[in-house]
């Protein structure tokens, strides 16, 4: 019965793209789908509209309310330009920057988003070709405008698409505002609610004239310029797979001083297909591939590479046997603070009132050594909105100085709002020549930090449930990880309980207090007597429940890191286990 409503309410929906609103191209698909006698395409195209997550729009691309297609990408630009109106009344000039990566269809959607904007009467900077994220959320603040979008999918598979909707301090949307946008969004009742006939004049394509602003304002977060002039020849090979960072990336390295950087050739090629990975996803080794081949053969040391809308990094050096291994997020975001602080406070840039921030479900290391050091941390949600939150509430009382997640992103500098692959590459070249400059590498630095800090390791387990019934499953996970928290994992007891849907915390002995966070999120997460951390979470951009955890051990040197390594391994499969997956 569930299952013919369902059908029910979907036909009815879908027969609503049958009017001349819509395209024939459209029609036509959705005329497919209804005489189709297996409903599943007509069920997974049309049993939600895609709302704002963690990132903002993000779904497959194809016809449908729940898909990427000139009709959601419309409506939301004009519930966000209707939104705009409303509350810039007094404003001469709204106006807004519009970016894009190298998807396909990408191009397409930023300028219908364009036309769309300028039709209700909002002045519009449209990038000429593609660039990173970072450089759009930049704009933003450079050119004084209320709001900006940029359409990507970041490292999701080539399937997908996806809008990022940014507000005047350059950070994607965050309350009110998400809400007010959608309010006006789901007011748009069919295509024939858009404005698409947009109006030229109050269109100005931008390019080299934000580009370079940007990349001199990177270059001021270099620490030690020193240290590159004497390691100027570091070995670098980066990729952009197929990506936006090819626009800016090599240029930025150049302007620091580097001069041996080799760029992966199969990979400087801008193609929405990813013809040379299976994901555009630095996190995964394999996406690494070509970069691993091409460091081996010229004896590089550092390989690093970004996603397709340049924001997030990753990387890989040589282990102490010479072999080239993967640097996950947690370890990245641990490098890169380990080194602001060290050096900043070598150099004598510390002024007492610096801070960083990172993410709930990140390593509690990022911990360790802001409190050794002295330096305020802050955790928040995961989504970089809500650590450029924490900028914009210390604006001028207090200096950021870095922040990341475990997800490959990192911001070293606040006139961005956003994860930022341009600034965290040239910056991770300085760390790699700074090490060089001591007869170290990046994996000794690692080593460094956890024989000072303590170690941990950190895996994540991503569950994958696609689809409406995947939808079901993961809440049904989730109700039930609520009403049956475990006891212990991994033979550990757990001794703190957070939910933060409901903002409260359990400790042992069933004392319950408040958590203190600006909003509710559809987190979990368990804290053990020996010091393990689970978080978990359904993910806002992708059809799957994600299970962080990090188990915590000791290493008494750098050559301890193997033994260290194993027993953490083991517990976490003990952890897995008492989780049930």
């Amino acid at each position: 019965m569930e299952n013919e409503q369902l059908i029910k309410e979907v036909t009815e929906k879908a027969q609503r793209w049958l009017t001349p609103a819509y395209d024939a191209e459209t029609q036509v698909e959705v005329k497919r789908m209804l005489e189709n006698p297996d409903k599943t395409d007509l069920i997974e195209a049309f049993y939600k509209d895609l709302e704002f997550g963690t990132g903002g729009l993000r779904g497959i691309m194809g016809v449908g309310s729940n898909r990427m297609n000139i009709y959601t990408v419309g409506a939301a630009t004009q519930g966000l330009s209707n939104y705009l109106n409303k509350n810039f009344t007094d404003l001469e000039q709204i106006s807004v920057v519009v970016g894009h990566d190298c998807r396909n269809n990408s191009r397409k959607f930023a300028e219908i988003s364009a036309n769309i904007f300028s039709a209700n009467g909002i002045k519009v900077y449209l990038f000429e070709d593609m660039r990173p994220t970072p450089e759009m959320s930049y704009a933003i603040r450079h050119l004084g405008c209320q709001s900006g979008i940029i359409l990507t999918a970041s490292h999701n598979p080539k399937e997908y698409n996806g809008y990022k909707a940014y507000w005047d301090d350059g950070a994607q949307v965050l309350a009110p505002h998400d809400k007010g946008i959608i309010d006006e969004v789901n007011k748009i009742a069919s295509a024939a609610d858009i404005k698409f006939e947009g109006n030229k004049d109050l269109i100005q394509i931008i390019g080299e004239d934000v580009d370079k602003p940007y990349l001199d304002a990177v270059q001021t977060i270099s620490i030690d310029p020193e240290v590159i002039k004497r390691q100027k020849d570091l070995s670098i090979v980066y990729t952009p797979i197929h990506g936006t960072g090819m626009m800016l990336i090599p240029r930025a390295l150049k302007m620091w001083g580097f001069e041996n950087v080799h760029c992966v050739p199969e990979q400087m090629v801008k193609d929405g297909n990813f013809p040379t990975v299976i994901s555009p996803n630095p996190e995964n080794a394999e996406a690494l591939t070509l970069a691993i081949k091409l460091a081996k053969e010229i004896n590089a040391d550092i390989v690093m590479a970004s996603d397709p809308d340049a924001d997030r990094v990753g990387m890989a050096c040589k282990d102490d046997k010479g072999e080239w291994v993967l640097i996950n997020g947690n370890q990245t975001c641990l490098l890169f603070l380990y080194y602001i602080i060290t050096n900043r406070k070598a150099m004598g840039k510390m002024t007492g009132k610096e801070f960083v921030v990172k993410t709930i479900v990140t390593t509690e290391l990022i911990k360790a050594i802001a409190d050794k050091n002295q330096i305020e941390m802050y955790d928040c949600y995961t989504g970089f909105k809500w650590i450029a939150r924490q900028i914009r509430l210390n604006e001028g009382i207090k200096q950021y100085i870095g922040g990341g997640e475990e997800s490959y992103g990192f911001l070293a500098e606040d006139f961005v709002r956003d994860k930022d692959a341009v600034s965290a590459c040239a910056l991770l070249a300085e760390i790699c020549a700074w090490a060089k400059d001591q007869g170290k590498t990046l994996y000794d630095v690692l080593m460094d930090i956890y024989v000072e800090y303590g170690f941990s390791k950190e895996l994540t387990v991503n569950v994958v449930k696609p689809g409406k019934s995947g939808a079901d499953e993961i809440k049904a996970m989730m109700e039930n990880f609520r009403a049956n928290p475990p006891k212990e994992l991994g033979d550990s007891p757990v001794v703190l309980t957070k939910d933060y849907k409901t903002l409260k915390q359990t400790d042992a002995e069933g004392h319950v207090t408040d958590i203190d966070m600006p909003d509710t999120s559809n987190v979990l997460q368990y804290f053990c007597a020996d010091g393990t951390k689970v978080s978990v979470r359904p993910s806002g951009t992708e059809p799957k429940i994600k299970f962080y955890v990090e188990a915590k051990g000791e290493m008494g040197c750098p050559k301890c890191y193997e033994s260290a390594n194993a027993a953490a391994l083991e517990k976490i499969e003990g952890i897995k286990k008492s989780l049930g997956i």
